[in-house]
């Protein structure tokens, strides 16, 4: 390999740990929330800084490279993509940490009965999942599995959706759950951001390997390449 080669796998590596710490953030959010876990959510918030810290030094390290070797073709397109992935990367992160001091400013455990209704769990996990599958696309430039995280966003967006309608019935079944079912809205929401920010991730992916531009293109264009 060439200086120029290692230089460049370092910056995939150092993508692929940020990318990792950013799951594991949102994981430990989601276990936070399940088991009104304030310890770990703390953990999460504190962790925060450490995702800022990698966002920070992979930005450095895209500039000192651009400066050093003028990359071009798949190379140039390579570090573009990965600064935009990590700022998305970074804004996965902040919601996780937004979602952890939820729990932290929560003075009782959430209700139960609110998680089933509105399937905020499921949805979780699905978010999880996409981001996961997404990284591998990125690792193994797989732009095939790049191309399913369009679809898969979709039901993301279908849990936000139903979100009001299901919140809603929650409360008026019982007002005692308002202040939880409006929490988990607020959940719902910032769950749906981070389908959206993974779908932005699954772009860049695809700009990369194959030199096409997705922005602004309908949905099923995405997904037929």
């Amino acid at each position: 390999m060439t200086h120029m080669e290692i230089e460049l796998q370092a910056i995939k590596t150092e993508v692929m740990n940020m990318w990792v710490l950013v799951e594991s953030q949102l994981q430990k959010s989601k276990n936070a929330i399940m088991h009104f876990d304030k310890d770990l959510a703390r953990e999460v918030v504190l962790r925060e800084k450490r995702v800022n810290a990698f966002e920070l030094k992979i930005d450095r390290d895209c500039e000192d490279f651009f400066a050093i070797y003028q990359p071009v073709a798949i190379d140039l397109r390579f570090l573009l993509a990965v600064m935009k992935i990590n700022n998305n990367l970074e804004r996965i992160g902040d919601i996780a940490d937004g979602i952890a001091k939820y729990v932290i400013e929560s003075l009782s455990d959430f209700d139960r009965n609110v998680f089933a209704k509105t399937g905020m769990i499921a949805m979780y996990e699905e978010a999880i999942h996409i981001l996961t599958d997404t990284r591998t696309a990125f690792e193994k430039e797989d732009t095939a599995l790049a191309r399913s995280i369009f679809k898969r966003d979709e039901v993301l967006d279908g849990y936000n959706l139903a979100a009001i309608q299901n919140v809603g019935d929650c409360i008026k079944k019982d007002i005692e759950v308002l202040n939880d079912a409006l929490y988990v809205l607020s959940i719902i929401r910032k769950l749906e951001r981070v389908g959206d920010q993974t779908k932005n991730i699954a772009e860049e992916i695809i700009f990369y390997v194959e030199a096409k531009v997705l922005k602004h293109l309908d949905p099923k264009a995405k997904q037929n390449g």
